[in-house]
């Protein structure tokens, strides 16, 4: 049973997610807003939104293991598994301001949080959390990536969006449709991944770093690879890089900023792997083919991936 609620809470969270961004990037575009700030501020909302939900709902239900493992989790996946099918199928050209702006933005993010989750290491303390003044701090630097997306779109730098126009009436729906699925569908994958996860034997964070974090990148990881097949890889990287900023400072922001989160089974190794993944990225866009990820490394990703995960499982 738990199970089916965890299936029906995805399907009602991605539909949802679905729904919101098109009724909301339509009332935008009613209003004469520009469409490259629609793209780089309601479309990565809308990809993001299954993190942001599944989070918010385990942080107030006392599941601070779930919410911190779903986005470092998240996080991993995108950079490793999905950045590395993507590659396999289409090998990826990165951007010279790409490589040299927002991965290493990406890779800053991944060490802010180390900073923040990891109070054992770093301040000699008993047991690790998350407070709301380190999520308040997460909002800050979220602000400023909103001001350096802002910045892009102003000159021009970033990629047009196919914006959908929809009826007054029906933006209204679609809005609304959309936040009760996320709302709703959020509640039902909570608690479906906690039931698995005590059925299992095994913690909720966890869960939250493999199952919970793949349920919750499937927007992301289809439009990569649809990207990929519509020969336009590169898109794969920047939703990549906007959604893992998005889920550190917005998604882990808005959860710690509601309540203070323990950080319960999520290990240095955990936040570690976070960092290597993001430098990953990093090395195979600079070096070897210059600024270009192969097959052979996209593979290569994809492999560290399946080995992270099974010592996860394994452990």
């Amino acid at each position: 049973m738990d199970f089916l609620w965890l299936i029906i809470g995805l399907a009602l969270i991605l539909i949802g997610a679905n729904a919101l961004t098109d009724g909301a990037a339509s009332v935008a575009k009613r209003f004469h807003i520009s469409p490259l700030v629609i793209g780089l501020t309601i479309v990565a909302f809308g990809t993001s939104a299954p993190e942001l939900t599944v989070s918010v709902v385990s942080a107030l239900k006392g599941s601070a293991g779930l919410a911190i493992g779903n986005v470092i989790g998240s996080n991993i996946f995108n950079c490793l598994m999905i950045v590395g099918c993507t590659a396999a199928i289409v090998p990826i050209q990165i951007s010279k301001g790409t490589l040299s702006k927002e991965i290493p933005l990406c890779l800053l993010a991944a060490i802010v949080l180390f900073v923040c989750a990891n109070d054992q290491l770093i301040n000699g303390l008993s047991a690790n959390s998350m407070s709301r003044s380190e999520g308040l701090l997460l909002l800050c630097f979220f602000a400023i990536f909103m001001g350096y997306t802002f910045a892009i779109a102003h000159n021009g730098q970033a990629e047009d969006t196919a914006i959908p126009t929809l009826s007054v009436g029906r933006s209204t729906l679609y809005i609304i449709g959309g936040l009760a699925g996320l709302i709703y569908g959020g509640q039902c994958f909570v608690d479906g991944a906690s039931g698995i996860a005590r059925s299992l034997g095994v913690s909720e964070s966890v869960i939250g770093l493999t199952l919970v974090a793949g349920g919750t990148s499937l927007p992301e990881l289809a439009t990569s690879v649809v990207a990929a097949l519509k020969k336009n890889p590169e898109m794969a990287v920047g939703n990549v890089i906007g959604s893992n900023l998005f889920n550190v400072f917005f998604v882990l922001g808005c959860s710690a900023s509601i309540t203070a989160m323990p950080v319960q089974g999520i290990s240095s190794l955990d936040l570690g792997m976070h960092i290597a993944a993001c430098l990953l990225l990093f090395i195979f866009g600079l070096f070897f083919r210059q600024r270009t990820i192969t097959r052979i490394e996209g593979i290569a990703l994809v492999a560290c991936y399946i080995g992270y995960t099974t010592y996860l499982i394994l452990q």
